[in-house]
């Protein structure tokens, strides 16, 4: 029985860092390489983040780099769902600790109640204003070809969605 309750405990520690990972900052950096020209390229990348409502920030001349904003909203669907685990677990967290203990009425089972502070955290915590950068640089490859080189700093979701709609050719540089 108590090597049940220490791995019990040890799932829970686990659903905690589940949980408190879910809001952990996820920025990449992209380097793209891409035959188009840089006019077509900014002006995609431009109507692109503003659908998806990012505001100009700031824009650096000298470095050719354009740094947009934007405010991410939580996921109801995530937050439902970490409220369900964090449930899940503390249902059975409240099971170990009822044949632990062996009490008449299992009062434990009252803990399910705090499964919503997990929906509540990351509902607090993944609401934030996130910052994209790109920079688009031309250059000259080895075969001699123009090519249009884009970088682009994001959050991973964003990068991944950006690189299944993007229109042009392109192939992903090593950093």
């Amino acid at each position: 029985m108590v090597s049940t309750f220490f791995l019990t405990i040890l799932l829970m520690i686990g659903l905690f860092f589940f949980i408190r990972g879910s809001i952990k900052d996820r920025t990449e950096i992209v380097t793209l390489s891409c035959p188009e020209n840089e006019d077509s390229i900014l002006a995609y990348l431009r109507d692109y983040f503003q659908q998806r409502s990012y505001q100009v920030k700031a824009i650096d001349g000298e470095k050719n780099k354009v740094t947009l904003e934007g405010l991410v909203s939580p996921s109801v669907f995530l937050a439902v769902f970490l409220s369900f685990l964090a449930g899940c677990g503390l249902f059975s967290f409240s099971l170990v600790l009822g044949m632990l203990f062996h009490p008449q009425v299992n009062w434990f089972i009252a803990l399910i109640i705090l499964s919503p502070m997990a929906g509540y955290f990351y509902w607090r915590g993944a609401k934030r204003v996130e910052e994209v950068a790109f920079r688009i640089d031309n250059a000259i490859d080895e075969k001699e070809k123009k090519e249009t080189v884009i970088t682009i700093q994001a959050h991973r979701d964003e990068l991944i969605n950006l690189q299944s709609s993007f229109p042009f050719n392109y192939e992903v540089k090593e950093a």
